[in-house]
């Protein structure tokens, strides 16, 4: 028979694992979630740590939800970040985990209060395997929305979704966006655990219920992409040792990717634009005159403006830039970075935060100011929208570039600084998405690597090796199509949040209100009738 009631739904459920077993579960979890992502990129584990994590907080205490969470999160931001270790040491990477520790050890407690009271408020069948696996989901994408962008902008890696740029589940992201494909992820999960701890259900049926989930994710078809056009695109990677700590010559960075280029020259190439990545010109063109006629040299040479990444100045303030640059017109139009890494890019609250550690945020030395300018430049009647390395994580850059006429999107970023690590290829797959969510054929041109151009549906047209110099010549589609992604925008998240908000307050009352009403009964004069 199916469960009517909270005491009939708790014994139809197998019992919560021992904290001593909810810790090991969640490392496990943490860990396999991990592998997940570029470069093992074995997509089904990120499903299996997920459903592991979940399971871990399912039965716990507050205090226990907190310390099982931020374990669990630790383990997974731990190994998933390993890469800023590379060049800037321990302390960053710590300080970094342990920032996301405390969202994955709050998200935890929310998780635990839905496996807690939503099967208790809604005990019938569909509560346990249906509704209480949203409603953790929906925990889970609170969670990992709000960290993405506070504080200062947040820290938007790592989130489910990016696990599944290589996989079959990828299309979703046209669908849904970001944070819909993480809750779908994190349901799927969920459900995984309820029909694991069912003891009511029978086999058969809970397997048609995970077979039903299976097919529905799988088979659902990809959002139809209209081609409008194309352009030819040239993009480069200069192999340049263009980290923070690297010791070049000025003007070097510039000079590899010169070198990198001119093999173009005398090819008869029809060209639309060449594409350098970020900081592939360490002399400012607007104020050095070699850089100005170097990038001169290479667009009339090639007959097609260059979009160059440099640092540009403006009275007091610095900017990281984007220049697209005409051979004899110089500069015709700019993109600044929005959003400049915190910590990196720059210090927030400098006079709070320097004393506290000098010797580390000596490596942030000056503070690039946001960019105030559109996110898109006009290639002759073709819009592209341009985000700098980590801007590649904004949902809402992404959506600024669609709104503002984007038809293509171009990634230039400079990945010298986490040398032969993980870090380039996690980002590869972040912008493999991001051309998926948008329609758009996506050009990822780095320093040094993982560069790639990247079509609508997320197949690669071409891609560069890592740490060598080279050039990507390729003509690729144009597109205007609004994927339902970009229309519902950032309402579909929202109404997720809310919806696992509500509901594990619902829960909570619900159960309250039946308690006191029992508590009622048994006081009366002549017990429960």
């Amino acid at each position: 028979m199916t469960p009517t009631t909270p005491a009939a739904a708790s014994a139809a459920v197998a019992r919560p694992l021992t904290l001593d077993l909810a810790l090991l579960t969640a490392i496990v979890g943490g860990w396999l979630m991990d592998l997940g992502y570029p470069d093992v990129a074995w997509w089904p584990l990120t499903l299996l740590g997920t459903a592991l994590m979940i399971a871990s907080l399912r039965g716990r205490s507050i205090g226990g939800a907190l310390l099982v969470g931020a374990v669990g999160g630790f383990a997974y931001y731990g190994m998933l970040i390993e890469w800023l270790t590379v060049y800037l040491g321990l302390v960053p990477w710590l300080a970094l985990t342990l920032a996301q520790v405390v969202f994955t050890a709050l998200g935890g407690v929310l998780v635990t209060l839905a496996w807690r009271w939503v099967p208790r408020a809604w005990p019938g069948t569909a509560g346990r395997l249906i509704l209480a696996p949203a409603v953790v989901a929906a925990a889970w994408t609170a969670r990992e929305a709000v960290a993405s962008v506070f504080p200062f902008g947040g820290f938007a890696w790592g989130r489910l979704a990016h696990s599944q740029a290589e996989g079959p589940l990828a299309h979703w992201a046209a669908w849904v966006g970001f944070s819909g494909l993480t809750f779908l992820l994190a349901w799927f999960s969920a459900m995984l655990v309820a029909v694991t701890i069912e003891r009511e259900v029978g086999m058969l049926r809970r397997g048609i219920l995970v077979a039903g989930a299976s097919t529905a994710l799988l088979v659902w078809p990809a959002v139809p992409i209209a081609v409008t056009g194309t352009t030819t695109v040239a993009a480069v990677q200069g192999d340049s040792d263009s980290g923070l700590f690297a010791d070049y010559e000025q003007g070097q960075i510039l000079q590899d990717h010169y070198d990198a280029t001119r093999t173009l020259f005398d090819q008869g190439l029809e060209l639309d634009v060449v594409v350098w990545p970020e900081n592939a010109s360490d002399l400012d063109p607007l104020r050095s005159e070699h850089a100005a006629s170097v990038l001169d040299l290479v667009s009339e040479r090639l007959a097609a403006p260059v979009v160059v990444g440099t640092i540009t100045a403006e009275g007091d303030e610095t900017f990281n830039s984007v220049l697209l640059w005409r051979a004899g017109q110089g500069a015709v139009d700019q993109y600044d970075k929005v959003h400049p890494v915190p910590f990196a890019e720059y210090l927030p609250a400098r006079e709070f935060f320097y004393p506290l550690a000098p010797r580390l945020f000596d490596l942030v030395p000056r503070d690039y100011s946001f960019g105030e300018r559109d996110t898109v430049i006009d290639l002759d009647g073709v819009i592209a929208g341009i985000s700098i390395c980590y801007d590649i994580v904004d949902d809402d850059l992404l959506a600024r570039q669609i709104d503002e006429g984007a038809q293509l999107l171009l990634a230039p970023t400079n990945n010298a600084d986490f040398g032969v690590s993980d870090q380039s290829v996690q980002q590869l797959a972040i912008a493999r998405l991001r051309a998926i969510e948008s329609g758009r054929t996506l050009v990822n041109a780095s320093t040094v690597g993982a560069s790639a151009i990247v079509l609508p549906d997320g197949s690669t047209l071409d891609s560069l090796p890592l740490f060598e110099p080279g050039t990507m010549v390729q003509e690729v589609p144009l597109s205007d199509t609004i994927t339902p992604a970009h229309a519902m925008g950032r309402t579909l998240e929202w109404g997720v949040i809310l919806f696992g908000l509500l509901s594990v307050a619902l829960a909570g009352l619900l159960i309250g209100r039946r308690g006191r009403a029992l508590t009622r009964v048994h006081d009366m004069p002549d017990g429960p009738r």
